[in-house]
């Protein structure tokens, strides 16, 4: 077997098609968009590259075939934060059921990071954000990715696990029909903050879209950012998040709670636009952008999902959280609304306290997936994330 960095185009191919190939009978998996995964490891698309590096190999056998593929990453803005070492990243990893295989894959990850100063890796994980290309699947086989989501073999979690890497949080994704009632602690709650007149909540609609990427950028920091590892939202990463979103974004699934007019909450979704990319096989070309329009005109997607949540430490605990999720459940299930089924993803279990939000809307755990992280020095005591809140 032999390990190929990724240099050419038709390198890049190889990169793309290996799943195409392992995944041809699997029912529920979905293809990537062949841009969305190119756009990672492009200098001029991922901002990343201003503060990290990354790399890409194929891995081939004997006859010249193509069984696995993997990424290595260095984010110098999270390599120290909120670790005990410094820490990099592999991910886009793709493998036959052969476990040396995958070893060589993984060791040339480590190997790279190693070189780079590093003393762990985590993974699956992406060179950037992290609401997309994050996690291993260990349940929900039988159901559809979400956009931009891991979907995976059950065999990958046996390579990472005998390779060393263990748990270092699980991300739960949620599902439920739109229709339907909530926990009645949470109208309690909602009931609550209702009675103050100094909140607000309400979708942004369209003509304020402008006000977008700061909006999220202050919310985000205030809510999120401050927690251990997790990175500020740059303004232009904002405004880049708020641009890839805008060609799918729906006013009435872009919700924000205001104290005395300043944003203080979001429940931001989306479409979930994998119901209409699974019909286009990768391309988004001139065919794969007509199925697209045709699909969306139609509004054959009945299916929401979760992007982001969250509010702002000084408003916790007040029942600011159910408050929002009332008010966007109100306007759900008036007459018209497009939804039939909804999903929140990427909550951490580091997060105990929005996971008792979610179990508020009567929404059972019908994802989970896992990061993993691998200590290059095994005799040093593991951790896992903590617990935030």
């Amino acid at each position: 077997m032999k390990i190929i960095e990724v240099t050419s185009k038709e390198h890049q191919h190889e990169f793309l098609m290996l799943p195409v190939r392992l995944y041809k009978n699997e029912p529920y998996w979905i293809r990537p968009l062949d841009k969305d995964v190119e756009a990672v490891f492009d200098r001029e698309k991922n901002k990343t590259f201003q503060h990290g590096e990354s790399i890409r190999w194929i891995l081939q056998n004997e006859s010249g075939e193509t069984i696995g593929r993997i990424a290595a990453f260095v984010n110098q803005k999270t390599v120290k934060k909120g670790n005990d070492q410094p820490t990099g990243g592999l991910g886009f990893f793709e493998c036959v059921q052969d476990q040396q295989a995958a070893f060589m894959l993984f060791d040339a990850a480590k190997k790279w990071l190693q070189d780079r100063g590093m003393e762990a890796m985590d993974g699956p994980i992406n060179f950037g954000n992290r609401d997309r290309w994050w996690g291993l699947l260990i349940e929900g086989y039988d159901r559809e990715p979400n956009y931009q989501c891991n979907y995976n073999f059950s065999y990958y979690k046996d390579f990472f696990e005998a390779y060393g890497f263990q748990v270092y949080f699980y991300q739960l994704t949620f599902g439920r029909p739109i229709e339907g009632p909530l926990d009645d602690r949470l109208y309690e709650k909602a009931s609550l903050v209702e009675q103050n007149p100094d909140y607000s909540f309400g979708y942004l609609p369209k003509s304020q879209w402008d006000t977008l990427p700061t909006k999220i950028k202050d919310v985000y920091n205030r809510a999120w950012a401050k927690r251990g590892e997790i990175p500020e939202l740059t303004e232009a990463q904002a405004r880049h998040l708020v641009k890839q979103m805008k060609p799918i974004m729906d006013e009435k699934l872009l919700w924000f709670g205001y104290y005395k007019d300043e944003p203080i909450a979001f429940f931001l979704s989306l479409p979930e636009v994998n119901q209409i990319f699974k019909h286009v096989k990768g391309k988004l070309d001139a065919l794969g952008k007509l199925k697209f329009v045709w699909h969306s005109f139609r509004k054959t997607n009945k299916k929401a999902f979760g992007l982001l949540f969250g509010v702002v430490p000084e408003h916790q605990g007040k029942g600011v959280d159910g408050a929002i999720i009332e008010a966007f459940r109100k306007m759900a299930h008036a007459k018209g609304f497009a939804y039939e089924h909804y999903e929140m993803n990427w909550i951490g279990d580091f997060n105990p306290k929005m996971i008792r939000v979610v179990e508020q809307i009567n929404a059972p755990v019908v994802k989970r997936h896992a990061t993993y992280r691998k200590l290059f020095d095994e005799s040093k005591p593991f951790k896992r994330m903590p617990i935030v809140g």
